[in-house]
């Protein structure tokens, strides 16, 4: 049987508003540079010439050719066009098959999936007993995950459940009741089965927490905890983050075994993005100046932020009646309304994609020439999310952030 997640269907009706989400109606109105139920961002943060670095090429110590992993899931990364390790992968690969507990500190677009994903489906085709458990903070980049878990393990075997909100909770069910060998899935949905009592983890010895410092801003941490605390506690871990503060260090000590640390961290990923200002003068200015940003030459693809879903369809239908080819993404959308607008911007079928910080992880499209807070986010941590959707793949990208005169 081949690898595969049955995968399941959007419910008709939107569901609750996710953690990742903002329902704060009052939120989305600038007073200068402080967004409300925010801290104060001094607005000379948001500007910033992006910086020309010149890093040092990294030499990989291995090729995939050479781990100790099973013939199909070679072949699959062969077909796939992995030759080379990049960094995370390289150092993470070795230490994982030898079941050590590792700790990536790496920023989003560093391979860090395949970096515990390989291991992962390697151990559990050699152990038939072994069940694994993958924690991501949004819907979207559980997805991603599971999307390329499947192509890694294709024909192996190996079963899975994808368990994130806004889609079926029916299909969820069936597809747990076939006791999958790997669960990828959001925090808030994963608690929601263990109380069900549908999903038990007291087989899970393989956990993977992706994206950590995000799930814990996003307050999942009393979540995580409840769900690592059920699993089997002689376990392998992972933990990915792109930074390593007080909460992550705790929930790291307190989760894993004498754990190989791996830190990428050079430079900031805001350093391959232009960050200016945009002063504006009450609503209709704001709403011209942003019409006119979009119009200019070299502006491609673009996320703009706004903090509520109410703000966020707003501006959205706005820009739509501008003749902006535009959609919306925010937690009050159903999972399958969020994958088709995040699938027509990747397809460059719209240009723009007006969103709430739902948006600012996991997803990963290459081509944005630029980000635009028409809100200022409510931390610099936030707008650095934010930002970093721009600027990648060694391209230089653009952030512009609305302050109030």
């Amino acid at each position: 049987m081949s690898y595969s997640y049955r995968s399941s269907r959007v419910s008709a009706a939107p569901r609750r508003q996710s953690r990742g989400g903002n329902t704060n109606r009052n939120a989305g109105r600038n007073t200068r540079s402080r967004s409300r139920m925010g801290e104060y961002i001094d607005p000379s943060r948001f500007v910033k010439a992006a910086t020309a670095t010149q890093t040092e090429a990294y030499e990989a110590q291995h090729n995939f050719a050479e781990f100790n992993i099973a013939p199909i899931l070679k072949s699959n990364i062969t077909t796939m066009g992995y030759v080379t390790p990049s960094p995370i992968q390289d150092q993470a690969i070795p230490a994982a098959l030898e079941g050590r507990d590792v700790i990536g500190i790496a920023s989003t677009g560093t391979g860090k999936t395949a970096a515990f994903a390989l291991p992962l489906l390697n151990r559990l085709m050699n152990e038939p007993n072994s069940r694994a458990l993958i924690i991501a903070p949004t819907r979207e980049l559980a997805q991603q995950i599971e999307t390329e878990c499947r192509a890694i393990a294709k024909g192996s075997g190996l079963t899975g459940a994808l368990l994130i909100g806004g889609s079926s909770m029916g299909l969820q069910l069936r597809d747990l009741r076939g006791n999958p060998r790997i669960v990828i899935g959001t925090p808030g949905r994963i608690k929601d089965h263990l109380q069900r009592g549908t999903l038990r983890l007291e087989h899970v010895n393989i956990a993977v927490l992706d994206e950590v410092d995000r799930m814990l801003d996003m307050g999942f941490v009393n979540d995580v905890t409840t769900i690592l605390k059920a699993a089997n506690p002689t376990r392998q871990s992972f933990f990915f983050s792109a930074t390593m503060d007080a909460k992550v260090r705790v929930l790291i000590d307190t989760f894993t075994n004498d754990p190989v640390m791996i830190s990428l961290k050079g430079s900031s990923a805001s350093e391959n993005v232009h960050q200016n200002v945009v002063r504006y003068d009450g609503k209709s200015d704001k709403l011209d100046k942003l019409h006119n940003l979009l119009i200019r030459g070299g502006v491609t693809k673009v996320i703009v932020f706004d903090e509520t879903q109410r703000d966020v369809e707003r501006l959205h239908k706005e820009l739509e009646m501008r003749g902006f080819s535009s959609d919306s993404m925010h937690g009050g959308k159903t999972q399958g309304q969020r994958q088709r607008a995040l699938a027509k911007f990747k397809q460059s079928d719209i240009t723009v994609l007006v969103a709430t910080d739902v948006a600012a992880r996991g997803i990963d499209v290459a081509d944005i020439s630029h980000v635009v807070n028409f809100s200022v986010p409510k931390s610099y941590d936030d707008y650095i999310h934010r930002i970093g959707r721009a600027g990648r793949a060694g391209k230089i990208g653009y952030a512009l952030t609305f302050v109030q005169q």
